[in-house]
């Protein structure tokens, strides 16, 4: 068969599973409000559902991953013999890194926050300026990019453009999935731009860090950020 058409029949696949993906982690969403809205009761017979539900999702992910890797294989082997199409192909690499729908690795830095569990209410006006917040995070990102930072993580998360960071009661939320403290966060970019800036007099992390949180950045010759386990999805650009 020619390579085209199997690399056509094979983005149509992508697209398949992309859409049966969105489903399932709908349904996941909505089962996850229903156990929250019952009874104990019926919360254990509603959690395996979600379970099972969430089980399927991570199977045809990982089908869905198969078919871009295979796809993505034809596509080099039909530009090999192409100057042009290796060029488009080139440049296709070079958008899914920046779109983080691949791994990458470079220099860049790396920040760890952490809660000060060394004091106490008893002790301070105000324990809560003792721990990590999800607006720090919020900050902490914007600087990041601003500063030129080409990709960025948060405890393996890919932040990219559709990444929410959000706090949930006592819990943070990022990609919809829930990280804990310590938090590390990677950056790559270059290593001693994004260090100074970061650790800059009166920047962000330096208010952070008066203000009782642990903080600690280092530069890194080897960092690797993982690809964004989520699905964009838009509802209103054409």
């Amino acid at each position: 068969m020619d390579k085209n058409k199997v690399a056509l029949i094979l983005g149509i696949v992508c697209i398949i599973l992309t859409i049966a993906i969105c489903v399932q982690v709908k349904t996941v969403e909505d089962a996850e409000k229903e156990v929250g809205k019952n009874t104990l009761s019926a919360n254990g017979g509603l959690r395996d559902e979600v379970l099972k539900i969430r089980e399927k999702y991570n199977n045809e992910y990982k089908e869905l991953e198969k078919a871009e890797l295979d796809l993505e294989q034809l596509r080099a082997q039909a530009a090999a013999n192409n100057t042009v199409d290796l060029q488009k192909q080139e440049q296709i690499t070079k958008i899914n890194k920046l779109l983080g729908n691949t791994e990458v690795s470079g220099k860049g830095i790396i920040i760890t926050l952490d809660d000060n569990r060394e004091v106490s209410a008893d002790e301070v006006l105000n324990v809560s300026s003792y721990l990590v917040h999800y607006n720090d995070l919020i900050e902490i990102v914007n600087e990041l990019f601003n500063t030129g930072a080409e990709a960025v993580s948060i405890n393996n998360q890919r932040i990219v453009s559709t990444t929410g960071i959000m706090c949930d009661g006592n819990i943070v939320r990022i990609n919809g999935e829930m990280v804990g403290v310590p938090i590390t966060i990677k950056a790559i970019g270059l290593p001693n731009v994004l260090y100074y800036q970061l650790i800059r007099t009166g920047g962000y992390l330096e208010r952070m860090k008066s203000d009782g949180v642990k903080v600690f950045v280092e530069q890194s010759d080897n960092i690797t950020i993982p690809k964004f386990e989520g699905v964009y999805t838009h509802d209103y650009i054409k």
